[in-house]
């Protein structure tokens, strides 16, 4: 008898739309349903919606509504952005810890370049203020409130402001941020409530940023024109004789000036 014939039934996929609020823009995937698509993983590339800073970032895609969302629960900063950022004769300061926040076990790696080299007190200082103030920021924010606060860079220009008065910093940046596990109702931490003469807001922060950006600036452009003058002496000190010469030719044209006359 012949065998059987088994018959291969291929069913066809196609491209499902999937939503990234955090980056309000769409992606497509290839699936047969939403049901199949449901936790699949998704790697972007986000350098061209964060102005050049190169970030990587893993999204899970969940259904909301019977819609496709894809919802980040890792980024991290480029190795190559790091390594154009590090100069010459200055300190960098890293760090990795897990902390909770109000939905989620998160590990967060921040990295911080000061402007010259420093001691390792300073080092230290500099890790222990903003391991401090990251675990503050984290446990009252949601996942995906952080995820967007460090994209749009909201977290890091407090943090740097507050980190500036320890020492000079040319970079502050979150490194890593990634969700290990949901959190259980009672390991969620509580919110503690602020004084209100402490508080800051982010566009005061963001004006005082602005404020010391331009008192470096016209610091800078004071130094050169310091730098200019002297330089300027050395050479008449060095030369007096073309000076003394320079100062005699207008001296001469008058005289000769005045014999034509």
């Amino acid at each position: 008898m012949a065998a059987a014939e088994s018959k291969i039934i291929a069913r066809r996929k196609k491209f499902l739309e999937v939503k990234l609020p955090i980056l309000e823009t769409n992606i497509e995937v290839i699936g047969e349903n939403n049901k199949e698509a449901e936790n699949k993983t998704i790697k972007l590339d986000l350098t061209r919606y964060l102005k050049g800073k190169s970030v990587e970032g893993e999204f899970r895609v969940h259904i909301r509504e019977n819609k496709l969302v894809a919802e980040p629960f890792r980024i991290k900063l480029m190795s190559y952005f790091i390594r154009r950022m590090i100069r010459k004769r200055i300190s960098y300061v890293e760090d990795s810890f897990s902390i909770p926040s109000q939905e989620s076990m998160v590990i967060i790696k921040p990295f911080i370049i000061t402007r010259k080299r420093v001691s390792r007190a300073v080092r230290k200082t500099l890790r222990n203020k903003a391991k401090n103030w990251i675990e503050d920021y984290i446990a009252e924010r949601k996942d995906q409130e952080i995820f967007s606060d460090i994209l749009s860079n909201k977290m890091q220009k407090p943090l740097s402001l507050m980190l500036k008065k320890t020492y000079p910093l040319s970079l502050c940046e979150i490194r890593v941020l990634e969700i290990v596990r949901p959190l259980q109702p009672n390991e969620i931490p509580k919110i503690k409530p602020k004084v209100k003469a402490e508080e800051k807001t982010v566009v005061e922060a963001l004006d005082q940023y602005e404020e010391e950006k331009v008192k470096e600036a016209e610091e800078e452009i004071k130094k050169t024109q310091k730098k200019a003058a002297k330089k300027a002496k050395e050479i008449t000190e060095e030369n007096p004789q073309e000076s003394e010469s320079q100062e005699k030719k207008p001296k001469i044209k008058k005289k000769v000036e005045e014999e034509t006359k």
